[in-house]
């Protein structure tokens, strides 16, 4: 494998979560799958197939260089560009149909320099600003904007208008979102009456399309949800309190494993890994996994972490190191090496959640996720089995 840790993508996992997804904001709602850092981790290369073959085939991402990517992989693919393109790239943008937010001037300005040289369209989405104050055009702004826009109708084709919340996954900001909701609202219609109208409104992203049924529009940017995990612990409660079972309809469509690299006996009194942080209260026997912070396994994890192997929960000893982490096994002494180790995942009845490192550190599961190096292998499971209930 020449790796030491290697991750498993679940097709059926995935087809699960959008069959949940589309329950919530029902048939008529459009889907953009948003793959933002290296798709959260799960692999743009593999992932970007992986959502089409789920019947998606919309993409939302942060940067050119992920476009390009998407492109390279799916060219018949609808991709837009939320954060940043140089104006450079914009040329590259505007000739292979890549559509982007505009909430900037000059961007606006050099799009339509680059379209009036090809003789080809800008797709442009105009953000609106209504209060999370990071990107967006107010009001005033707006003025300038259609003024553009109106003498150049042959140059820009307005796929979106959109907007970004504040936080909708926290109650806490629950009347900060409702009066964003409202704002995007006034500043459409007011667009309207200048004449302009969009192909797709959208604002929600996962915890928006979750918490505030309004905000999904015409189309949802769905990015957490689809991989399995939940906003936060107020979005999944809020979306479950209704059910009977209040069991959890999302599944992971992540694996995170690796191996027992070697095992070995300790004395009491003695302490383990580097510096003092850990000393062995009894005899014990541990096992040294070869993952550590240059894998994405966070040093803040340094005696807290848990890992599955043969089905048992183990606690993270010591300080996470930059290529191993070491973990006690006095309560399953017949682990040996080569044996099975789930960083995140199941394993036997027990599941390491990426909620759970959260939990256990101040890292979200969203950081945690897109810190995962791109070079550990991902493969795709459960492919073939989902093709077969396709073609029935």
């Amino acid at each position: 494998m020449f790796a030491t840790s290697e991750i498993e993508l679940d097709q059926s996992a995935l087809e699960n979560n959008y069959r949940f997804i589309r329950s919530l904001i029902g048939p008529d709602v459009q889907i953009s799958s948003v793959i933002k850092g290296n798709a959260y981790g799960h692999g743009i290369f593999e992932f970007v197939p992986m959502v089409q073959a789920a019947g998606v085939n919309h993409f939302s991402v942060f940067s050119a260089d992920e476009a390009l990517e998407v492109n390279n992989i799916s060219p018949s693919s609808t991709v837009v560009i939320m954060g940043y393109i140089g104006n450079e790239e914009l040329e590259w943008a505007i000739l292979n149909d890549i559509e982007f937010f505009v909430f900037e001037r000059d961007r606006m300005r050099k799009a339509l320099d680059v379209s009036r040289k090809f003789g080809k369209k800008a797709k442009i989405h105009i953000e609106f600003e209504t209060g999370l104050n990071r990107t967006g055009f107010d009001k005033n702004q707006l003025e300038d904007v259609l003024d553009l826009l109106s003498g150049n109708e042959e140059y820009f084709e307005l796929k979106g208008c959109c907007t970004h919340y504040a936080g909708a996954e926290s109650i806490a900001n629950f009347v900060r979102v409702k009066s964003q909701i409202k704002r995007y609202n006034k500043l459409y219609k007011w667009m309207e009456t200048k004449g302009f109208s969009a192909e797709t409104r959208h604002t929600a992203c996962s915890a928006a399309a979750i918490s505030y049924p309004k905000s999904r529009m015409d189309m949802v940017r769905i990015g957490i949800l689809q991989y399995g995990f939940w906003p936060s612990k107020e979005s999944f409660i809020d979306c479950i309190k209704l059910s009977p079972d209040r069991e959890d309809p999302l599944k992971r469509v992540i694996k995170w494993k690796s191996s027992v690299m070697d095992v070995k006996e300790v004395s009491t009194g003695e302490f383990i890994g580097y510096g003092t942080t850990f000393m062995a209260t009894d005899n014990m026997k541990i096992a040294t996994v070869p993952v550590g912070y240059s894998h994405g396994y966070s040093r803040s994890l340094s005696n807290q972490g848990r890992v599955l192997i043969r089905g048992q929960r183990l606690a993270v000893i010591g300080i996470v190191n930059m290529n191993l982490l070491i973990v006690d096994i006095s309560e399953c002494p017949s682990i040996e090496k080569g044996d099975e180790v789930i960083l995140i995942g199941d394993q036997g009845d027990n599941s390491i959640s990426v909620a759970s490192f959260s939990e256990l550190s101040n890292q979200l599961n969203y950081e945690l996720l897109s810190r995962l190096p791109r070079n550990i292998p991902r493969t795709v499971i459960n492919q073939k089995q989902l093709s077969n209930q396709n073609n029935d």
